[in-house]
C-alpha cells in the first residue's frame, strides 16, 4: 500500500529532525542525564516537528536502550509504542475535545499507572482550542502530576494558551526551515524515491512550503507522478500558471490601462477566484516586488517562490518604492473593508482603478507615489515623446514615466519642444540674446498675491486639522487668492472641498487673513477647474524637498 512521503519519511530519532538542533540536542541532553520536565509546550508554525519531536520524546523516555538521548527503536516499548499496541501514550487533538468533560476524564485515567510502558505520555495537539473551563480543569494535574506522568502539549498560537498553562511547562519554540536547507533535504528524498528533481526546482519547492517539511514533502509528492520535475512542472502542478494573469494584470496597471486590467479581472473572476482571494495574491505579488525592491542581493531567501524572479526583478526596476507601498497600501485596505461590503467583486474594481489611476486617491502615499515619478523623470532627463489626444487617464498604453514627462514638456500650445536625439540631460534650453534670461517677467501684482497667500497659509496651517494641513502647501490641490474683502479657495474637488466647507475651517483662514491683512474677510470654496489641476510648471514643483533638478 502506497504511503505518503512526509509519513514515509517522518523521522523516528532526534537526529533525523532537520533544523530544530536547537531544541533536539536539549531534549537528547534531557533524556540522557534524566533531568525531565513534567510538562513541554512544543510551539511553532505548521510542519517544522512538534508532533514527530513529541512522539520520540514519549518513545525515548520509555526506551530501554537509549542511544545517546535517542529512542532504539527495536526494544518492545519502542516497537509497540510506534505500531500502537501500547496504550500509555495518548495522543489527543484539542480542536475536536474542547469541552471541560473531555479534560475531566483525562484527569481521571492519568492518576493510574500505565498499564505497560516506564511514563504514561499524553500528547495534547492544538491545545490553543481547548475552551478556558477545560485549561482550569487541566492547570492542577499539570502543576503537579503524579511521578509517572508527562504532558507535552503542542500548538500553533501561542497567544491564546492561558500564561497559567506555560508557566508551569518547558517552552520550546519551532523556527521554520529556510529554503535552502528544505531543498537539500528534497533532493536526498527524491534520491532515495528514484525521483528526478532538478535543483532549480527542489529549491522553488523549498520556497513554495514556507519553511515546512511536511509542505515540502506534499509538494514533492504531488509532483512525482510526472516524471522528471522541472520548475515548469512545480508550478503547472501546484496551479501557479494562473499566476501569469496576474501578472499580467500588473503590467496594465502600471501602464494606466484601466480597460485591460478590469477585462483581465473579470476573465479571473469568471474562472472561480474570489476577489478577496484575487487581491490576496495581489498583494503577495506586490509584497515579492517590494523584498526585491529593497534587498535585492537577499530576496532569494525572502520571497514567497509563487513568480519568478525575472518577473519580479522586471517590475522592481519600472517601480519606485512609493508606487509600490501605494499598491500595497491600496490592496490591503480594500481587502479590509471588502469584510463590510455587500459586493466584493465592485470593491475589487474600484482597487484596479485607482491603481490605474492614482490622481483619484487622496492618501499621502498616493502623492508620494506621484512625486516619486517626477523624481525618476527628472534624474533621467526628459525624453521627447508624442502628446497622446486626452482621454480619461484609464485607457492609455503610455507608461507612468512617459505620462509625467508629457505633462512636463507640454507649452501653452499643445507643442512638445525637442531633444537631442541620445542625450539624458534635460531639454537643450531656448538661446536668448545677451542680457536676458527668457524667463517670463512676472508681474509686481501677481508676485505680492503670492506672498500674502503664503503669509496667509503659514499663520492657518498650524491651527488646522492633519487631515488638511497636509494639503495646503500642495498648488495642485489648494489655491487661495484675496480678492478685495474676499477670500477665495480653489479646491481639489471631493473630499478636499468638503472639508473646506466646514464653518470651522473657514474660520481659520479667516482669522489668519485678520491677522495678515488686519482686516475681515469673507471666505468663499469653489472647486479647481480641470485645467487648473494639471497645471504644474517648475515653480510649483520647487516647493518639494524631494524634487532633485538635475542642470
Amino acid at each position: 500500500m502506497y504511503q505518503a512521503l512526509y509519513r514515509k519519511w517522518r523521522p523516528k530519532v532526534f537526529d533525523d529532525v532537520i533544523g530544530q538542533e536547537h531544541i533536539t540536542e536539549t531534549l537528547k541532553t534531557q533524556v540522557r542525564t534524566g533531568h525531565l520536565s513534567h510538562a513541554y509546550i512544543f510551539i511553532g508554525t505548521r510542519g517544522t516537528g512538534k508532533t514527530t519531536c513529541a512522539r520520540i520524546l514519549a518513545k525515548a523516555v520509555n526506551c530501554e536502550n537509549p542511544v545517546n538521548g535517542n529512542p532504539c527503536n527495536r526494544c518492545r516499548y519502542c516497537t509497540g509504542i510506534e505500531d500502537g499496541s501500547i496504550l500509555d501514550i495518548v495522543e489527543l487533538d484539542a480542536a475536536s475535545n474542547t469541552g471541560v468533560d473531555n479534560v475531566r476524564d483525562l484527569r481521571e485515567e492519568a492518576v493510574f499507572s500505565p498499564a505497560a510502558a516506564k511514563k504514561r505520555v499524553y500528547i495534547i495537539d492544538e491545545v490553543h482550542m481547548l475552551s478556558l473551563a477545560a485549561f482550569n480543569a487541566l492547570l492542577k494535574i499539570i502543576e503537579e502530576p503524579p511521578p509517572h506522568l508527562m504532558f507535552i502539549l503542542a500548538t500553533t498560537e501561542l497567544q491564546k494558551v492561558p500564561a497559567t498553562i506555560l508557566s508551569r511547562c518547558q517552552r520550546h519554540s519551532f523556527r521554520r526551515i529556510p529554503a535552502d536547507r528544505l531543498s537539500e533535504y528534497l533532493q536526498v528524498i527524491a534520491g532515495r524515491e528514484n525521483l528526478e528533481l532538478e535543483r532549480e526546482a527542489a529549491q522553488q519547492i523549498g520556497r513554495l512550503a514556507e519553511g515546512g517539511v511536511r509542505d515540502a514533502l506534499s509538494i514533492l509528492d504531488q509532483c512525482s507522478g510526472k516524471g522528471r520535475i522541472t520548475v515548469e512542472t512545480v508550478f503547472e502542478t501546484m496551479g501557479l500558471a494562473g499566476n501569469k494573469n496576474l501578472v499580467q494584470l500588473l503590467d496594465r496597471v502600471l501602464e494606466h490601462d484601466g480597460g485591460e486590467a478590469l477585462q483581465l479581472f473579470q476573465k479571473i473572476w469568471l474562472d472561480g477566484k474570489e476577489p478577496s482571494a484575487f487581491l490576496s495574491e495581489l498583494n503577495g505579488l506586490v509584497r515579492d516586488i517590494m523584498i526585491v525592491k529593497a534587498a535585492p542581493n537577499g530576496a532569494g531567501e525572502l520571497i514567497s517562490g509563487n513568480y519568478e524572479r525575472d518577473v519580479l526583478n522586471g517590475f522592481a526596476e519600472r517601480m519606485t518604492r512609493e508606487e509600490i507601498l501605494f499598491c500595497a497600501d491600496t490592496v490591503q485596505n480594500t481587502v479590509s473593508r471588502m469584510r463590510q461590503t455587500r459586493s466584493p467583486r465592485i470593491a475589487a474594481e474600484i482597487c484596479l482603478v485607482s491603481l490605474c489611476d492614482d490622481r483619484t486617491a487622496e492618501s499621502v502615499t498616493a502623492l508620494r507615489a506621484r512625486l516619486s515619478r517626477l523624481e525618476e523623470a527628472f534624474r533621467n532627463g526628459l525624453p521627447a515623446v508624442t502628446v497622446p489626444e486626452e482621454n480619461n487617464g484609464l485607457t492609455s498604453r503610455a507608461s507612468p514615466l512617459q505620462k509625467e514627462t508629457e505633462k512636463q514638456q507640454k507649452t501653452p500650445d499643445g507643442m512638445v519642444p525637442e531633444t537631442k536625439a541620445g542625450n539624458n540631460d534635460l531639454p537643450t534650453p531656448k538661446q536668448f540674446p545677451a542680457g536676458e534670461t527668457g524667463e517670463e517677467e512676472i508681474p509686481e501684482q501677481e508676485k505680492t498675491d503670492a506672498e500674502t497667500g503664503k503669509h496667509i497659509l503659514e499663520h492657518a496651517k498650524q491651527r488646522l486639522p492633519m487631515d488638511v494641513r497636509v494639503s495646503v502647501d500642495d498648488p495642485t490641490r489648494l489655491r487661495l487668492r484675496v480678492n478685495g474683502n474676499e477670500l477665495l479657495l480653489e479646491a481639489l474637488s471631493g473630499f478636499m472641498t468638503e472639508r473646506l466647507k466646514k464653518p470651522e475651517i473657514r474660520d481659520v483662514f479667516s482669522d489668519a487673513v485678520k491677522e495678515v491683512l488686519g482686516r475681515t474677510v469673507t471666505v468663499r470654496v469653489t472647486e479647481m477647474q480641470q485645467d487648473q489641476r494639471n497645471l504644474r510648471d517648475i515653480n510649483e514643483l520647487r516647493q518639494f524637498s524631494e524634487v532633485k533638478f538635475i542642470s
